[in-house]
């Protein structure tokens, strides 16, 4: 497939703190996805990419998205050094499987001991600010990852989404982390506030349940 063959639609740029832009592109080959990738990777850039059966997407998080998935890992962290749990962070990793046409980088991931076998997370972490125009739950699935947290702007909720033969299910608690509790952490998840307070009061949440 050459580069002609390539179409793109786009949403306009980041013009302000809580705007994305994405653009899509259609009839891109493995190779080229996996090239770019790369060539991103090298030159620093925060761009993120989905791909999925040929079609590409380019992210450019906004300053909400960023400060959500931060304050979030922050947030698990604290929870694992309270609960004394070997939980293990790997950011935004670039996961991707040619054999299943898919790849991606999670806001953040965790994986629950040492990594083994592929590498894949236990979960991803997805922050929603802007809707991307991929099916990333069909992108996890494929990457075999047990478990996907999205954190939805517009209702401050955190839903997980849970692998299960005939796909993801929405849960109200996780298998992975089964002791914590959700709905107190997504409490905590308030971007513009001071972070370092929001930490400590979450702490001292877990230490009075």
């Amino acid at each position: 497939m050459s580069a002609a063959a390539i179409s793109y639609a786009h949403q306009p740029l980041p013009m302000g703190p809580h705007t994305e832009g994405r653009v899509v592109l259609h009839g891109v080959p493995w190779w080229m996805y996996v090239a770019l990738r790369d060539s991103l990777d090298s030159s620093g850039s925060g761009v993120r990419m989905t791909y999925l059966d040929g079609e590409l997407e380019l992210m450019s998080p906004s300053n909400l998205h960023e400060e959500a998935k931060t304050i979030i890992a922050r947030l698990i962290e604290i929870w694992a050094v309270e609960k004394m749990i070997d939980l293990r962070g790997f950011g935004s990793t670039t996961f991707r499987k040619e054999a299943k046409r898919g790849g991606l980088e999670p806001d953040e991931c965790y994986k629950l001991g040492p990594i083994e076998g592929d590498g894949v997370p236990d979960i991803a972490i997805e922050v929603n600010v802007s809707r991307s125009h991929l099916n990333k739950l069909e992108v996890y699935r494929r990457l075999g990852v047990s478990e996907v947290w999205g954190w939805e702007s517009s209702t401050k909720e955190i839903v997980i989404h849970r692998a299960t033969p005939e796909g993801y299910v929405q849960a109200s608690a996780s298998v992975v982390l089964a002791d914590l509790d959700i709905a107190l952490l997504a409490r905590f998840v308030r971007p513009g506030e001071n972070q370092t307070q929001l930490s400590i009061a979450y702490r001292d949440a877990l230490r009075e349940t």
